[in-house]
């Protein structure tokens, strides 16, 4: 294939930071903000325990508090990376659990508080696909006016019997329904996905790619299946080390750069991997190779394969 790609530059995938270039002329930090909400999963409307694997904890950043207003943990987060990064713009991210799990006037308000900064160029709202509904989306489009507001939706798996055995209490039909409803109002979907849930093969995992590619979903993180202390998943791995498959760092590369081969090309790259606290990283420990080492690896190896994403997609 004749370089550039697709997407308009010679790195073998849609990247990220490229796309985020592009729109906003510089680099973007995210700015998370915790609200204190809960999932309907944990707080026994749909179920309890939350989905097996999880630990909210292992990515809330220290200026990150929900007993501290929405205005104070924005500019605190503002603060921390100004000292590093005086030109930064930044997003506010509201990250932990399910942030559209309110009535809708207090999810207006605390959306519009993170706005009010004028270093905020934007929101970025993570959220379960059971959890957004028109009425929430059409008041998301409407202060999307003035500035970008984007959806992540915690997706996991595109398979109901995989999203039952998490715990995840929603399925593939609702996700579908939220990527649709989102992409009637015009507002960007990130999705996330989970490679190497309990019972998932190879070619269910690729299967995967394809299934999302016919969805109209702007961006992509991939998470690899981790063990962490504290969660239902520790203690059915310490109950059985088989109930998982666990990858080890070169099988899960090759993995990720088959997934993309399959991933429709308009589909932009946020990450390939989670990297988890050491002290809370049961298993796969990966000799704490960083996100930056990854893909380091992952655009290297595909450089070798002469591969790139969408390679084998089909529309």
């Amino acid at each position: 294939m004749a370089e550039p790609f697709l997407w308009g530059h010679t790195r073998r995938y849609n990247d990220y930071p490229t796309y985020i270039k592009k729109q906003f002329g510089g680099r973007i930090q995210k700015i998370s903000v915790n609200v204190g909400f809960s999932c309907p999963n944990r707080d026994g409307t749909k179920g309890t325990g939350g989905c097996i694997y999880c630990d909210n904890n292992t990515f809330k950043p220290g200026y990150c508090e929900p007993n501290k207003s929405v205005k104070i943990q924005v500019e605190k987060g503002i603060s921390f990376f100004e000292q590093k990064y005086p030109d930064m713009l930044f997003m506010a991210y509201f990250q932990s659990y399910t942030n559209t799990y309110a009535p809708i006037d207090e999810l207006r308000a605390m959306y519009l508080e993170a706005l009010n900064n004028p270093k905020v160029m934007g929101l970025i709202i993570g959220t379960r696909p059971d959890c957004v509904n028109p009425e929430i989306l059409d008041m998301i489009q409407e202060i999307s006016a003035n500035k970008p507001v984007s959806i992540e939706l915690g997706l996991e798996s595109t398979l109901d019997k995989t999203l039952q055995a998490i715990n995840r209490c929603h399925t593939w039909e609702d996700s579908m329904q939220a990527i649709t409803w989102c992409h009637q109002r015009k507002i960007k979907v990130g999705a996330h996905l989970i490679l190497g849930l309990p019972g998932e093969t190879r070619d269910m995992i690729l299967n995967h790619a394809k299934r999302i590619s016919e969805l109209p979903i702007h961006s992509l993180k991939l998470h690899q299946l981790q063990v962490i202390k504290n969660t239902p998943l520790a203690v059915l791995y310490k109950s059985d080390p088989n109930y998982v498959h666990l990858f080890d760092a070169d099988e899960y590369i090759q993995l990720v750069i088959e997934f993309l081969e399959y991933l429709n090309p308009e589909i932009v790259i946020e990450r390939f991997v989670s990297v988890s606290p050491v002290e809370k990283l049961i298993a796969p420990k990966w000799n704490q190779l960083k996100n930056f080492e990854i893909v380091a690896i992952v655009e290297k190896a595909m450089e070798v394969k002469n591969t790139w994403q969408g390679k084998h997609y089909t529309s």
